[in-house]
This record gives structure tokens, C-alpha cells and sequence, in this order.
């Protein structure tokens, strides 16, 4: 069976609770974001770039047996480790799942607190478009 959104979730709260600061933190998110199931080349279009992110992040989705797929990249290393948890929280879930994600491991983890505000603005705009790719699956498949 595959994991929930909250399993995952808190999972990525342990992996943070396994350092004491921030320094480790941001070289974990660096590596998470080299880890990153890359987009095809073919999505990395202007209509796929997130608005409202400081770097360039390219976010695909695609429905794949009633779970919605997330692919992206970014331009800067520590946004695509962001991408890269996101990615990793809400692909392979079901659409109505990924519209009711409360997300609440980006608190957990303090990860708002840890980025510039324009990162922090990106993060939320990332959701956001994930959130409403998810809900435009959701809608096609109540027609």
C-alpha cells in the first residue's frame, strides 16, 4: 500500500529531527534536491514555471491511475531540495488527498523560519500550484 501524505510527512520530520541545526539541514535539503526525479525536458516551458518563486522551478503533473505524478526542477539548489520534499509529500497521491494536505512538516521542520521571505513566499506558491494541479484532476474526474 502506499504511504499517506501524513507518513510521509513525518518521516521527513524525523530525517530533520536527526540534526541540531540548520547548517546540516540545508545540506540535507541540497541533497534531497540531487535526488529529485527530474521533468523531461519537454515541460521545462514558461507555462510550467511556478509564479511568485524568486529561481526558476518548472513543476509538472500527469494522472497516473487515479494518483497525480509530480515532476520539477529548479534552476537554484536549495529551492529544488524544497521541490524535491514537496514532490516527495504529495506525487503519487490521490487528487481530493493532495487538495486536503495540511502540510504541517514544513512548521515541524521550521523550514519557513530557515528561508529568505522570498523563499518562503516560493514554497507556498509551489503548493499552491500542486494543490491546484490536484484539483484540476479532481474536477476532470467528476465530470
Amino acid at each position: 500500500m502506499a504511504e499517506s501524505i501524513q507518513d510521509i510527512q513525518e518521516e521527513i520530520v524525523d530525517e530533520f529531527g536527526m540534526f541540531d541545526d540548520w547548517m546540516p539541514k540545508y545540506d540535507y535539503l541540497i541533497e534531497l534536491g540531487k535526488e529529485l526525479p527530474l521533468i523531461d525536458e519537454q515541460y521545462k516551458t514558461e507555462d510550467r514555471l511556478i509564479k511568485g518563486c524568486q529561481s526558476r522551478v518548472w513543476l509538472h503533473a500527469e494522472l497516473n491511475d487515479g494518483k497525480v505524478v509530480f515532476t520539477a526542477d529548479s534552476d537554484a539548489i536549495i529551492t529544488k531540495g524544497i521541490i524535491s520534499l514537496l514532490v516527495r509529500v504529495l506525487s503519487n497521491q490521490e487528487p481530493e488527498a493532495i487538495v486536503n494536505a495540511d502540510m504541517a512538516f514544513i512548521d515541524e521542520i521550521d523550514l519557513k523560519e530557515h528561508l529568505s521571505p522570498t523563499r518562503a513566499n516560493g514554497l507556498v506558491s509551489m503548493i499552491k500550484q500542486m494543490k491546484y494541479y490536484a484539483l484540476a484532476f479532481q474536477a476532470k474526474k467528476e465530470q
